[in-house]
């Protein structure tokens, strides 16, 4: 088995460390015997996203943000096709910003990929914290860091946790992030994939599932210290 993973831009999105998350995926699938690659996309490069099992859209300043969007457009057909036939994704902090209808800031108004519908207005002050959220997906509690302007509504649409601690997506309605088909968008930085090793394989199961078939399931890993760091953060932060 084999999976490809388009890291879109990381020359521009890459401000939060999001490479670390790609190694990890990386890792994940080589310890298991999984033949995996990484294609990183630079601006003025042509995206085939039916050659893509997992794509990751990392964070960015609002100027680079604005780069990405627009050349992204000229692609949106086919990302949202991606996006409709279950294609996995995760989209982090400017990333996440990026799935919506728009992006609403001092300097006027940045238009989305419209991926989901969602959207996201600057607000007063940044929410910057750990986080701690508590989500249907998985077992262990997803914990990172979260530094944002932007207040994210996601509308009808599943979000990705309950906030256990910190702000989320707009530091009042209790939620953060949003699951949508294959798609993960959060704020949550860490690296996001390393912290929360489930999260990284669910990303990679899906990813396996969609291209092989849903028989397929992945070998259990040594978590320990991964487990052991995430309650660390639990016990510090959830007195």
């Amino acid at each position: 088995m084999k999976i490809t993973i388009g890291h879109l831009y990381p020359d521009l999105l890459n401000l939060y460390g999001d490479r670390g998350n790609i190694q990890c995926l990386m890792s994940r699938c080589r310890w298991r015997g999984i033949e995996a690659e990484t294609i990183a996309f630079e601006l003025n490069d042509t995206i085939d996203f039916s050659g893509l099992d997992i794509v990751l859209l990392g964070g960015g300043s609002d100027r680079e943000q604005m780069l990405v969007c627009r050349k992204l457009r000229e692609t949106r057909q086919d990302f949202k096709a991606y996006v409709e036939d279950n294609g996995v994704v995760i989209a982090i902090c400017g990333g996440y910003q990026l799935l919506g209808n728009y992006y609403k800031t001092d300097q006027g108004t940045m238009e989305g990929l419209e991926l989901v519908d969602m959207y996201t207005e600057q607000g007063e002050g940044r929410l910057i914290s750990n986080i701690i959220l508590k989500s249907e997906l998985f077992d262990m509690p997803v914990v990172g860091f979260e530094n944002h302007g932007g207040r994210t509504v996601i509308n009808g649409n599943r979000p990705l946790g309950k906030v256990l601690y910190g702000s989320g997506n707009d530091g009042k309605s209790g939620y953060e992030g949003i699951v949508y088909k294959n798609v993960i968008g959060t704020y949550l930085h860490g690296p996001l994939l390393p912290k929360n090793p489930q999260l990284a394989d669910w990303l990679i199961l899906h990813a396996l599932q969609k291209k092989y078939g849903d028989q397929v399931e992945l070998t259990a890993l040594d978590d320990s210290q991964e487990k052991e760091a995430n309650e660390y953060v639990c016990r510090r932060f959830l007195k």
